[in-house]
């Protein structure tokens, strides 16, 4: 076990605590950067998409996980930055300029949803985020002369330095991963900047951050801005995957995936995004197999014990018909968000600390240790 003795503020706030993480992430970045050259182009499809929802969780925990502040209108962000991006091209707009441009034209909306919410909390402010995404989709689809309204919009090859990069590429693939380990590099150091704390105390305890001097209303817009620039950045990538956009792309069914990926994978860990992003992109290739593969293999265990042909041909048709259910996914949606919420609100990455506890201690590894205390002051009841 590792014992971390910090002496001045320096070793409080440093990006690595120890020469161990420059070994592990080392690792793991060699690892990343060899999958093109030995995975299957599906695989490779399915990393994309990690990086992009991973970025957009870690956009989405600067805004929940580390600010305190609802949201379930990413999807309208991400909307934003892959249409900017699909209507600058038709002008030969560089990859670079269009890019930039998409997340500034998110930040600056993000900042604009922020002030009208800055008297919102909880529901309330779910409730307005909700109402911000479905105008926007409406704006989608009805302002025809931009986005060609329910038709959508084909999205051109990505041009890089005059290189045209496919979007099955490798050399999108690690655009996706450098713009992922920038979004995480960036937000650990701006959760170390006084702006970070200033986030996580308005978190905390809106009464005690302003008691402190911290300017309430400024920092919440600062995180909507920020939030809503790293979502459009990753919603040029999307549109550039995926090569043709539309407004039903973008539906409350979307931004409710980005609350999942940072449910599952730890509200306040950025490890946990990347997990929770493995987790989502999983979910629809797991629907396939239970509708393609799985009505074969129970019908073949049925007969294994003893059933009939006729028998074991209904049983196969009945899971057939469960697995195309309309709504199974949400459903399973459903069922993910209230087994974490009840039996590990910490998430996976939560999870993972506890198994690298317990061997840490063991055998003096206690059950309580990450149990919330349910200790409240005076001063909590106006939060």
């Amino acid at each position: 076990m590792r014992f971390l003795f910090k002496t001045d503020y320096e070793d409080d706030i440093r990006l690595f605590p120890h020469s161990g993480y420059y070994v592990s992430y080392g690792l793991l970045l060699a690892v990343l950067l060899i999958a093109p050259y030995v995975l299957s182009s599906y695989l490779m499809s399915q990393l994309v998409f990690v990086c992009i929802y991973a970025t957009v969780g870690v956009a989405l925990l600067i805004l929940t996980g580390f600010t305190g502040q609802a949201s379930l209108g990413h999807a309208a962000f991400l909307a934003i930055g892959a249409y900017t991006a699909a209507y600058l091209q038709t002008y030969n707009v560089p990859f670079p300029v269009y890019f930039l441009a998409a997340g500034l034209l998110s930040g600056c909306i993000g900042a604009l949803v922020g002030f009208p919410a800055l008297r919102l909390q909880g529901i309330y402010l779910v409730i307005a985020t909700i109402s911000f995404a479905l105008i926007v989709e409406e704006i989608l689809a009805r302002w025809e002369s931009v986005t060609h309204g329910n038709e959508g919009m084909r999205v051109k090859t990505l041009s890089l330095l005059g290189v045209a990069v496919p979007r099955d590429s490798p050399t999108f693939y690690f655009l996706c991963l450098a713009v992922l380990v920038l979004t995480i590099v960036g937000t650990l150091n701006l959760l170390r900047s006084p702006t970070g704390r200033a986030f996580v105390a308005i978190r905390d305890s809106e009464t005690a951050a302003r008691s402190m001097g911290v300017n309430v209303a400024l920092y919440k817009v600062k995180s909507f801005a920020i939030s809503a620039a790293i979502t459009g950045f990753a919603g040029v990538l999307f549109a550039h995957k995926l090569s043709f956009i539309s407004p039903e792309m973008f539906t409350l069914q979307l931004s409710i995936e980005f609350i999942i990926v940072i449910l599952i994978g730890g509200t306040f860990s950025l490890h946990g995004a990347v997990l929770g992003a493995i987790f989502i992109v999983m979910i629809d290739p797991f629907l396939t197999y239970l509708k393609d593969d799985m009505p074969g293999i129970i019908a073949g265990i049925a007969a294994t014990f003893g059933a009939g042909t006729q028998a074991a041909a209904n049983v196969q048709s009945k899971v057939a018909a469960f697995a195309s259910l309309n709504g199974l996914k949400g459903a399973i949606y459903g069922i993910i968000i209230v087994l974490f919420v009840l039996f590990e609100p910490l998430g996976l990455y939560g999870r993972w600390l506890k198994i690298k506890l317990f061997f840490q201690l063991f055998p003096l590894y206690k059950r309580a240790t990450f149990k919330r205390q349910k200790i409240y002051v005076k001063s909590e009841r106006n939060r």
